[in-house]
């Protein structure tokens, strides 16, 4: 973890931000050698309805098929009757 004096982190105050974002690592402010402030990256919060699960399940078989044979479905059965 890096650490910056206030005084120099005053005057390159954005671009050690800019860098903390871009990196993820840390910085902590000193003053007079003292650690004062951590400056750390801020977490985005995902909010976007569409992929927000993915990678947190798999998917296994097939999908499309029916799960029960089409010749056990009683509403198709009833249509061939009449």
């Amino acid at each position: 973890m890096k650490e910056i004096k206030a005084s120099e982190f005053k005057s390159r105050c954005l671009k050690v931000m800019d860098r903390v974002q871009q990196t993820g690592e840390p910085v902590i402010v000193t003053k007079r050698g003292k650690p004062v402030v951590k400056v750390i990256p801020m977490e985005t919060a995902n909010n976007d309805i569409f992929g927000f699960m993915k990678g947190r399940m798999e998917i296994v078989g097939d999908i499309v098929s029916p799960a029960t044979p089409i010749d056990d479905w009683n509403a198709l059965k009833e249509d061939e009757q009449e």
